[in-house]
């Protein structure tokens, strides 16, 4: 069985979480980090099994290596089952509320026989969970605060989760030859942050032959109903696809409708009615006469209006700029000629620094910035100001060696609970790049926390503010923030502001994106890569911003070196 690193890793990952129930520290430590080897490896880890490398990579010794080809073998760990019969809980449910760790989670279940949501929401309400040790009554509200922010988003996955999977299904879909053409529709091709399933559009004229092939492939786990033009599976990944069947005519009214959003297709089809026209998925009609269908680039023409981006698609003002001529030229996939934010083994990353470099020159970048952790953030291992200025010294060296690329010496340097950066300023001076960041004091009132990034974008050296808003998808909320002032003391201080494309980040979201637009704020596209393989998201970063409506000119790591180095300076 074929499984990707990432699948490897989750299953090791949930093996630390519960562990960490236990009292010894090292075995969720051994578990983590061999899940983080995995997470971040540039190879196949079935690949390095069948070399019998395993015991090879950093962390991963015989008993470790031994679990992880039964995983491989059988997508399937019976040590982990084992330990969740200790814990009879739903962990991924408990864990999804923001301060409940495996301790916490493992106390909850041993004096209150919490196992769910639902039970947590009860006990909290009953004021139980206050009088347990370590818990108290702030705790208890935290809990109740955060239990419906889990709730709304525990049903859904992580578009650079689900992207992967839908283009691996459309690209076997279109490797037949009776497939005339293939198109994933839904949230996902808006780029959604968080996608509910997958929907795929087909035209065949061999319906049953395709339906066949498509619910008895390897990655479905079951059918949930087939038919000549729709057949429904969820597949092993736990996610639910949808594959329709239409003809040519129609082929691009179904996709504009099974793209969405909702509310979208709702004003569409007003606007058509108010032209004494009809819309809905088969096509644009006059009386019974379809006058638009095939693409949908006719049928906006047709209702009047430039085509809508399937990324802008959410009815917040693009059928008004359609209408009036007015949408933007929305930041291309291959406008980015560098990436300003990434990681090496030399503080978290998995990778050394030439291999960081040579994968951003096979995706044509012109420059990369190295921005390891440095300072007081040991958790990160965060280099020292002797390690930073030795890493600057080898990138001088790399630099030398490199041809089409170049490496800029940066930092991510930790903003502290007053606003201050933990490496002096006058290293902090000798740097191409340095992007601030929060790491602590997350829940700081909104007064301070804004101080907070205020002064650090005040200090002369700052060029970049990291993962602004501090969210974690489905794990944690943004900071409470004076977002208005955020942008203004960007605009005064020339200091950016991060879009980042970490897959559970994705930090400006859209929304905060057109306002910082709006503003007249430039932003820079980052990955925050800690292994090659996560230099390809991008393109999710990529698609925030287009969701934004950002255009080239609000993205300076669209510009060429020279350019961004002038505004750098």
């Amino acid at each position: 069985m074929e499984m990707e690193n990432k699948e490897v890793a989750k299953i090791l990952y949930k093996v630390a979480d519960f562990l960490e129930m236990e009292d010894n520290p090292f075995r969720p430590k051994a578990y983590r980090r061999a899940a983080h080897t995995i997470e971040f490896l540039s190879d196949n880890i079935d690949d390095v099994r069948k070399k019998g490398q395993l015991e090879d990579l950093p962390g991963i010794g015989k008993n470790i290596a031994q679990k992880i080809e039964e995983i491989l073998d059988t997508g399937y760990l019976g040590y982990l089952e084992d330990l969740k019969l200790s814990v009879p809980v739903d962990f991924d449910a408990l864990s999804s509320v923001e301060g409940l760790g495996p301790k916490k989670i493992k106390l909850l279940y041993k004096e209150l026989g919490i196992t769910n949501l639902d039970d947590l929401e009860i006990m909290a309400k009953r004021h139980k969970i206050r009088r347990l040790k370590g818990m108290g009554e702030k705790s208890e509200k935290k809990i109740l605060e955060n239990i419906e922010f889990a709730r709304k988003h525990g049903s859904r996955k992580l578009l650079g989760y689900v992207l992967p999977l839908a283009q691996s299904l459309k690209e076997k879909l279109e490797r037949m030859e009776i497939t005339e053409k293939v198109e994933v529709a839904g949230s996902i091709r808006r780029r959604k942050e968080t996608i509910g399933d997958i929907d795929i559009l087909v035209i065949t004229s061999h319906p049953r032959q395709v339906m066949d092939f498509f619910t008895n492939m390897k990655v479905v786990k079951e059918v949930i109903n087939k038919g000549p033009s729709k057949s429904t599976v969820r597949l092993k990944e736990g996610v639910e696809c949808d594959l329709r069947v239409f003809e040519k005519e129609m082929f691009g009214a179904a996709l504009m409708y099974f793209t969405g959003s909702k509310e979208i297709n709702v004003e569409l089809r007003r606007i058509a009615l108010q032209n004494n026209m009809k819309l809905n998925e088969y096509g644009l009609f006059k009386g019974k006469k379809r006058v638009a269908g095939v693409n949908e680039s006719e049928i906006f023409h047709k209702l009047g209006m430039d085509y809508i981006e399937p990324e802008l698609r959410e009815n917040r003002g693009e059928i008004k700029a359609a209408i009036e001529g007015k949408l933007p030229i929305l930041v291309d996939y291959n406008e980015i000629r560098g990436d300003l934010q990434m990681h090496s083994n030399w503080s978290d990353g998995s990778n050394s620094i030439i291999d960081m470099a040579h994968t951003a020159s096979k995706m044509g970048y012109e420059y990369i910035a190295l921005t390891d952790h440095a300072g007081s953030l040991r958790i990160a291992q965060g280099l020292d100001e002797k390690r930073l200025k030795d890493q600057m010294k080898e990138i001088d060296k790399i630099n030398e060696t490199l041809d089409g690329i170049t490496i800029l010496k940066g930092v991510e340097v930790n903003i502290d609970s007053e606003g201050k950066l933990d490496i002096k300023n006058e290293l902090l001076n000798d740097l191409d790049i340095v992007v601030a960041s929060i790491h602590s004091g997350f829940r700081q009132e909104e007064e301070k926390i804004t101080y907070r990034i205020i002064k650090a974008m005040e200090n002369e050296n700052v060029n970049i503010i990291g993962h602004p808003t501090g969210r974690k998808i489905q794990e944690r909320k943004s900071y409470n923030l004076d977002l208005e002032k955020i942008f203004q003391t960007s605009m005064d201080n020339k200091v950016f502001l991060e879009i980042n494309s970490q897959p559970n980040r994705l930090d400006l979201k859209d929304v905060n994106i057109k306002k910082a637009i709006e503003r007249g704020c430039k932003m820079v596209i980052n990955t925050d890569a800690h292994s090659p393989k996560q230099l390809k998201n991008i393109d999710l970063g990529i698609a925030t911003a287009r969701r934004g409506w950002a255009s080239s000119k609000d993205i300076i790591n669209t510009l060429s070196l020279q350019k961004l180095e002038k505004i750098l300076n």
